[in-house]
């Protein structure tokens, strides 16, 4: 095939004092995503969306949290490797498309940012790069601000 899509789910915990990382930004806000990363839940998605689709793997098979050298390691490196091994793969990114799920806080601000830092790692247009937002309504675990959820699609394509 010429074109591939993949998907992708991430999941962290929030934890007060954490800082909040999201497509390569620091959000403000009272807690955190936690995890052995900078724990950018978004970026995790789209690291796996990309990996999916060219059929490498998962995150985890690439950066094991068993491993120290990913411990605190920026997420926009993982996505810049992972746009690296679908190079190598004879891949280019065309699209992503991802979305948040939290209660708070408040992320439309801090999305061209987002943006700006998602397309320069993986290597494509700003255009290229959707992010929305979304809350669970207060119910479950993140209607209660115990964790952040992000989803995310991509097509690759044949260089």
């Amino acid at each position: 095939m010429n074109i591939k899509v993949g998907f992708g789910f991430d999941v962290h915990q929030l934890k007060e004092g954490h800082p909040f990382v999201l497509g390569g930004v620091q959000v403000a806000h009272h807690a955190g995503a936690f995890g052995h990363s900078d724990a950018d839940v978004l970026t995790h998605a789209i690291c796996d969306a990309l990996l999916g689709a060219a059929n490498l793997e998962d995150i985890g098979y690439h950066f094991p949290n068993t491993d120290e050298r990913w411990r605190g390691v920026s997420s926009l490196v993982l996505l810049e490797h992972c746009a690296g091994l679908l190079d190598e793969q004879g891949w280019a990114v065309g699209n992503i498309d991802a979305m948040l799920c939290l209660e708070a806080p408040k992320i439309k601000p801090y999305i061209p940012r987002m943006k700006q830092h998602i397309a320069s790692a993986a290597g494509i247009t700003e255009q290229d790069v959707s992010i929305k937002a979304t809350t669970n309504e207060t119910m479950g675990f993140i209607g209660r601000q115990e964790g952040v959820v992000a989803y995310a699609v991509c097509l690759i394509a044949r260089k």
